[in-house]
């Protein structure tokens, strides 16, 4: 295996320091560390971070290739900084069996440039209306630990029961699209003061709450572990912090997107703003960036959602909804956080590596420790241009916005999949 030499970076904003990567892990750290044939990187002024984790990705294959690949998605999560994303199961055909989950995971490691791990289904088709084969999918390849049917809600409280009582055989973790679908049908945006004035069907915050209010008892009575995707509102914040306090085995995500974007965009109708759940008030981000900080909300997760053209560039009624993230989840969490590292590093890398049980991510840069770590120049402000985005799609809300951080190099296990900001393959 190849060997590197990073000269002067500082590692989660400690003083600069050398890291020595051979064999695929940090073989020494130190000041003026020498090693005969070893790649030297200089990274004065860059800040090495460990690869980012991503709870909640979606790539598309099989099914939906002309919108992304397990290739180009794991290429844009590369130049993103993360070392391994969790595949959303919503593909077609889903992801409900041990066949699909395998299909992906090899897909994943064919492409080299992320650990995929892939995310089950909790019901056939994500239809709602019996379980997927779980435990099949669990004992595959895939190993299988997080199951959803993000897209769809698990609208039945018996099933979502059942679901939870099944996985807790092998502390696997049901991630729940919190959305109570007799709430929101036909729903275009969030319901307030903009969706009157616009004329759109709102899609209530309660919506969302009343979802999380019923899930985290369930998880209470069963002693079974939960995880709330895409979190978007204060309520659900509220519900979240007093579920914690009880001690319920309750973990959740919020966006990039819903950190930064408010229901204001919905303005222009521009579709690129439609998104599940909707982009909520300043009230909502403001409460979402505070239970980032504090912990109630354990992660950023992108919900990469790439679309093909003719799903996006279209009346906003008919447009798909999703937006793209992981090219620039971490300039925005930088923008919401500023430079915490040590923060910055237990949302987007440690605690979603223990969520998953991805044991070899997540996990800070150190002797012994895999080298899987992205190198960040904090410094550079890097305006946002579709076109130069990995990702085959182009629905990015943050075009033409500068951002900053930009990721110079991605390690995964000691071979860089990204240097000087450019993928390496």
């Amino acid at each position: 295996m190849s060997s590197y030499l990073i000269k002067g970076v500082s590692v989660l904003g400690a003083a600069p320091t050398d890291l020595l990567i051979r064999d695929g892990v940090v073989a020494e750290t130190g000041a003026d560390l020498a090693a005969d044939g070893a790649t030297v990187l200089d990274a004065a002024g860059l800040v090495a971070l460990p690869g980012l984790v991503d709870l909640h990705t979606h790539l598309r294959e099989p099914g939906r290739e002309d919108a992304e690949t397990v290739e180009s998605g794991s290429r844009a999560a590369a130049l993103g900084g993360y070392t391994a994303v969790c595949a959303m199961a919503n593909t077609s055909p889903v992801a409900d069996t041990a066949g699909v989950v395998e299909q992906v995971w090899r897909l994943g490691r064919e492409a080299g440039l992320v650990d995929v791990q892939p995310i089950g289904a909790v019901t056939v088709g994500l239809a709602g209306e019996r379980l997927a084969e779980l435990g099949a999918m669990a004992d595959s390849a895939a190993r299988v630990r997080i199951f959803s049917d993000d897209g769809h809600c698990v609208a039945d409280p018996r099933l979502m029961r059942r679901a939870l009582e099944y996985v807790k055989a092998f502390d696997g973790i049901i991630a729940q699209h919190a959305e109570e679908p007799r709430l929101t049908e036909g729903a275009q945006m969030h319901e307030g003061a903009v969706s009157t004035r616009l004329g759109l069907t709102g899609w209530p915050a309660v919506a969302e709450e009343a979802i999380i209010a019923r899930d985290v008892l369930l998880a209470e009575h069963v002693g079974s572990r939960l995880h709330v995707c895409h979190v978007s509102t204060a309520g659900s914040v509220e519900v979240l912090r007093q579920a914690k306090a009880r001690g319920v085995r309750v973990t959740a995500e919020v966006t990039p997107h819903h950190l930064l974007l408010t229901d204001v965009r919905a303005e222009t109708y521009d579709p690129v703003y439609k998104v599940n759940p909707p982009l909520r008030t300043d009230d909502d981000v403001t409460a979402l960036r505070a239970a980032l900080a504090d912990g109630v909300i354990d992660i950023v997760a992108t919900d990469h959602a790439p679309h093909a053209v003719e799903d996006k560039e279209c009346e906003w009624a008919y447009a798909r909804p999703g937006m793209l993230g992981l090219e620039t989840a971490l300039s925005i969490t930088l923008e919401v956080l500023g430079p915490r590292w040590d923060l910055i590093a237990e949302r987007m890398s440690r605690t979603p590596a223990r969520i998953a049980g991805l044991e070899s991510h997540g996990l800070d840069p150190a002797p012994g420790v895999p080298a899987n770590l992205t190198l960040v120049d904090p410094a550079a402000q890097r305006r946002i241009e579709p076109g130069e985005l990995a990702s085959l799609s182009r629905n990015t809300p943050y075009a033409g916005m500068t951002l900053p951080g930009r990721v110079v190099a991605t390690f995964l296990r000691g071979e860089p999949t990204v240097l000087d900001g450019k993928a390496v393959k």
